[in-house]
């Protein structure tokens, strides 16, 4: 099936400065795929050099760690890519990808996609910017969990969330979707337990709110000095 509608190519960071002709080229070069929920879109050690781009849903990215655990390393959004890495250096799939929701992913392969990089220098540039992005976010990360106790793990992911996927509006943060209390515990490198009892202390301090699936930040700024 190929993918006809160039605006949501639009509105990935790789793609956001190119002209409207040159999307419906990059449009008609690769193809829409949909995935249903929890489906596995890529495996850990798979071979493969594909791009992903989602156009519709939400995916994690996810590795198992030495006791066979899962460990979520991101949650990805509409207009997030992925597969980039396998993608440059042709090696296996260095993550699992699940769809946390039903998605619809628009796929490249790597000979049309370095076709596209050759012809057009600003996309390299633009990934690469996005690349360093992501880079300098995980190191982040792994510092602030490894040296945290288990609330500051909590809130750094709370925080790694807020930045993704937050809306904010006068100092607050909403994440509408927040994900199951175990995916936080597998992201944080925590259990569950830990979880609920932080996030509720977190409520009983008015640092939070919890709304069923919704998690407010009170005072973003505030929450982000106490914990960054």
């Amino acid at each position: 099936m190929l993918l006809n509608n160039t605006e949501f190519l639009a509105n990935v960071p790789i793609f956001s400065d190119l002209d409207d002709e040159t999307l419906q080229k990059i449009a008609k070069s690769g193809v829409l795929q949909t995935y249903k929920k929890n489906g596995v879109i890529l495996s850990e050690e798979d071979t493969g050099s594909a791009l992903f781009v989602i156009a519709e849903g939400k995916v994690k990215i996810s590795r198992s760690s030495s006791d066979d655990k899962e460990v979520i390393l991101a949650i990805l959004n509409e207009s997030d890519f992925f597969g980039e890495m396998s993608l440059l250096d042709g090696m296996a799939r260095s993550a699992t990808v699940t769809a946390v929701e039903d998605s619809k992913l628009f796929i490249i392969q790597r000979a049309e996609f370095l076709d596209l990089i050759a012809k057009f220098p600003d996309v390299s540039v633009a990934l690469l910017t996005e690349l360093t992005k992501r880079l300098r976010s995980a190191t982040m990360k792994i510092k602030a969990l490894s040296l945290k106790d288990a609330e500051g793990k909590v809130a750094t992911v709370l925080l790694q969330l807020a930045d993704d996927v937050g809306k904010i509006r006068q100092g607050v943060v909403e994440i509408d979707h927040l994900p199951f209390q175990q995916e936080l515990a597998n992201m944080a490198g925590t259990s569950r337990e830990t979880i609920s009892r932080t996030l509720h202390s977190f409520a009983k301090k008015g640092l939070v709110e919890l709304d069923g699936s919704k998690l407010r930040i009170i005072d973003y700024e505030k929450f982000k000095e106490m914990y960054n």
